[in-house]
């Protein structure tokens, strides 16, 4: 608006010189109007040439974390013989204002003077505040350099592009698995059915074909004989983690929400997982159906962040149908995590579906939240509580503001 102002003042003074200059034979009013006609096209004319043969790279990581502080590089390049001067750079960062649906230009910096055929560059860096897969820039030149009457702007849409924001991930030390017959010696994590802890079985002789790192020394040494020890078969532990992403489930606002706090959970059951070999899957039913289908190693962990980086709260299908299609699927042995801020009036069918798994031998860890916390209305936490012990599930109690490193890590 100011240099809306200014160029009307400008383009005014100079019709009045004109306007004066015609009605006088001197050469003085010609002298001024023609000065501020000058002015006038000077102002218009040398912002569109400052940015010219302009371009610019923003360059920087394609992934960061929740609350993590990263750095981008921005280098402006003059490809002309001329400098350039007070060359102002913008860019869109949708990634500093999340969950507002706003897309505002960012002022990054100056550059008050750029010299020919060269490149200048410096750093920006800005907190993630909010987990999302972002669309960055483009990036603006802008110029309204010497007298500020109009502002001219070129965009350039070169380096980094998007930007994945991951949920902010806490450690995991131990989860209370099983382990499942069918998936016997598939992965690294490895249990007695029904037990927490490998168990010894005994020695024997020494087999063709016996791991030589199984060779008991001692009892070789006394026997003269090499003699093996000798293990139960194990079963593998696999996981499956059951998120709920209806719309009347999430309690609170932007971070301090429950879903927002079970994609935490959710990731952090996902690296300890994936670090250990283990088998694992995650459901939803979103505004699209989410399944991961079974995997481990660090590409399946990489495809399970980037699917809870973009996850939101807005699905319509109850819990207890995705928790009844999950029992279809669910193998003995298999650890199943169940969230539950749902209201209280969907508990009852939720609760059946729950027992359809326990029918099916699977192993509950279910993740209660208060939702009184969390500005939601109170309920009957110990019934449900009651309720989830009856059917032997392992519960998590989760409040707003609680530390999630030491709530899994008593």
């Amino acid at each position: 608006m100011r240099s809306r102002q200014r160029l009307f003042v400008l383009v005014l003074l100079t019709l009045v010189a004109y306007v004066a200059a015609i009605s006088r034979a001197q050469t003085l009013p010609w002298g001024l109007a023609s000065l501020l006609l000058a002015t006038l096209i000077a102002g218009i004319v040398w912002p569109h040439w400052l940015v010219r043969r302009l371009s610019v790279v923003r360059s920087g990581p394609g992934r960061a974390e929740e609350g993590e502080t990263i750095r981008f590089n921005v280098a402006v390049t003059n490809h002309g013989r001329l400098p350039r001067f007070m060359i102002e750079v913008h860019d869109r960062l949708p990634v500093l204002e999340p969950g507002d649906g706003r897309t505002g230009l960012r002022a990054l910096g100056v550059m008050a003077y750029l010299p020919g055929r060269r490149t200048r560059s410096f750093e920006m860096s800005f907190t993630c505040e909010k987990r999302g897969f972002y669309r960055l820039g483009p990036v603006s030149l802008a110029s309204s350099f010497p007298l500020g009457l109009v502002e001219v702007r070129q965009r350039r849409q070169e380096g980094v592009q998007t930007l994945t924001v991951y949920p902010d991930l806490f450690p995991i030390v131990d989860l209370p698995l099983r382990g499942a017959p069918s998936q016997l010696h598939r992965g690294g994590y490895l249990l007695p059915e029904g037990s927490g802890a490998a168990e010894f079985s005994g020695l024997r002789e020494y087999r063709h074909g016996d791991n030589p790192r199984h060779i008991h020394w001692p009892s070789t040494a006394r026997s003269g004989e090499l003699m093996v020890k000798e293990f139960e078969p194990l079963a593998s532990a696999c996981l499956c983690v059951a998120l709920d992403p209806s719309a009347v489930a999430n309690i609170g606002r932007g971070k301090e929400a429950t879903f927002e706090y079970a994609v935490r959970i959710a990731a952090s059951m996902a690296r300890f997982a994936c670090a250990r070999n283990l088998r694992l899957r995650v459901l939803g039913e979103a505004s699209t159906s989410i399944g991961i289908p079974v995997g481990s190693g660090e590409h399946h962990y990489r495809n399970v962040l980037d699917v809870l980086a973009v996850i939101e709260a807005d699905g319509e299908v109850p819990y207890a149908r995705l928790l009844q299609r999950v029992a279809l699927q669910v193998v003995a042995g298999e650890t199943v995590v169940v969230f539950l801020s749902e209201p209280a009036v969907r508990f009852a069918a939720t609760l059946q579906a729950l027992a359809q798994l326990r029918v099916r031998r699977a192993h509950l860890i279910a993740v209660v939240f208060d939702g009184a916390s969390f500005g939601g209305p109170a309920d009957a936490g110990s019934k449900r509580e009651g309720a989830l012990l009856e059917l032997g599930a392992h519960c998590v109690h989760v409040r707003r503001g609680d530390d999630l490193m030491k709530v899994f890590n008593p």
